[in-house]
C-alpha cells in the first residue's frame, strides 16, 4: 500500500468524519462515569479505568460485576474476555499502518472499534494513519472528559437508586449487544448465554454467571468457521459499538 499523504480535500474529509465519530462515541463516557460511581467506585478509580483501560465494553463489564457484588477479579476476567477482540484488530491494522517501535505501542492504546473502522478501508497508508489517529485520539480525549463529568455528576446526585442509575449497567450492556444481533448466530448465542446465566444466578457467586455466559460465546467462536459479520467493523459501522 502506498504511503502517499492525502491531498487537502481527502484530508479534510477524513478529519471531519473522524471527529464526528469521536464526538458521538466520546459522549458515551458520561454514562460510564455515572454508572461506575453508582457501582461504588470513586471518581479517581473511574477516571483511571478510562485512562488506562480505555475499552468501553470492558469497562462497563467490570463495573457491572462489581455493582452486582462480584469479586473484582471476576470483573477483570470478564473485561479481559470482552477486550480480547482488539487483538484481532491489531493483526489487521499492523500491516496497514506500518508503524514500528514506540509508535506501534502508542497506537495500540487507541486501537478500538471506531479507529479500526475509519482506517481499514483507506487506499493509502497515509490516509489510514490519519483516520486512525484522528478517530482514536478524539475518542480517547472526549471519552475521558465525559467520564470525569459523568462521575462527578453521579456522585453529586447522591443515592443512585433514586434516579435509576442502578439500572444503567444493564441498559448499557443491552445497548452494546444490540448491534451484534443483526446476525442469526449471534441471536442464538445471546439466548443460550442468557439462559445459562439465569440458571446459575441462584447457585453461584455474583460475577460467575457473566463469566459462564462469556464462555458460551468463546465456545461458539472456537467451534465455528464463519467470521462474525458484525465483529470486524466497516466504514459504515462505527456507531454504538465502542471497544
Amino acid at each position: 500500500m502506498s504511503e502517499t499523504v492525502p491531498d487537502r480535500t481527502e484530508r479534510s474529509a477524513i478529519i471531519r468524519d473522524s471527529l464526528a465519530v469521536g464526538v458521538a462515541t466520546g459522549a458515551y463516557g458520561f454514562g460510564f462515569g455515572a454508572v461506575s460511581v453508582a457501582a461504588g467506585l470513586s471518581i479517581a478509580q473511574t477516571c483511571a479505568l478510562s485512562l488506562l483501560m480505555f475499552t468501553g465494553a470492558s469497562q462497563f463489564a467490570l463495573v457491572g460485576v462489581v455493582a452486582a457484588g462480584g469479586a473484582p477479579l471476576s470483573g477483570a476476567v470478564t473485561a479481559l474476555m470482552l477486550g480480547s477482540r482488539n487483538t484481532l484488530y491489531g493483526l489487521r491494522m499492523a500491516p496497514l499502518l506500518r508503524w514500528r517501535g514506540w509508535r506501534r505501542a502508542a497506537a495500540a492504546h487507541v486501537l478500538i472499534d471506531e479507529s479500526t473502522a475509519m482506517s481499514v478501508s483507506r487506499t493509502t497508508t497515509g490516509a489510514a494513519r490519519l483516520a486512525f489517529l484522528t478517530t482514536g485520539v478524539s475518542v480517547f480525549v472526549l471519552w475521558n472528559l465525559a467520564t470525569l463529568v459523568g462521575a462527578a455528576t453521579g456522585e453529586a446526585v447522591g443515592d443512585p437508586r433514586a434516579f435509576g442509575l442502578d439500572a444503567a449497567v444493564g441498559a448499557a450492556f443491552l445497548a452494546l449487544l444490540w448491534p451484534r444481533l443483526q446476525d442469526r448466530r449471534n441471536v442464538l448465542v445471546a439466548v443460550l448465554a442468557a439462559a445459562l446465566a439465569l440458571a446459575l444466578v441462584p447457585a453461584t457467586a455474583p460475577g460467575v454467571p457473566v463469566l459462564a455466559a462469556g464462555g458460551v460465546a468463546l465456545l461458539v467462536g472456537a467451534l465455528g468457521r464463519r467470521q462474525d459479520p458484525t465483529e470486524i467493523p466497516g466504514p459504515g459501522d462505527v456507531a454504538g459499538g465502542h471497544r
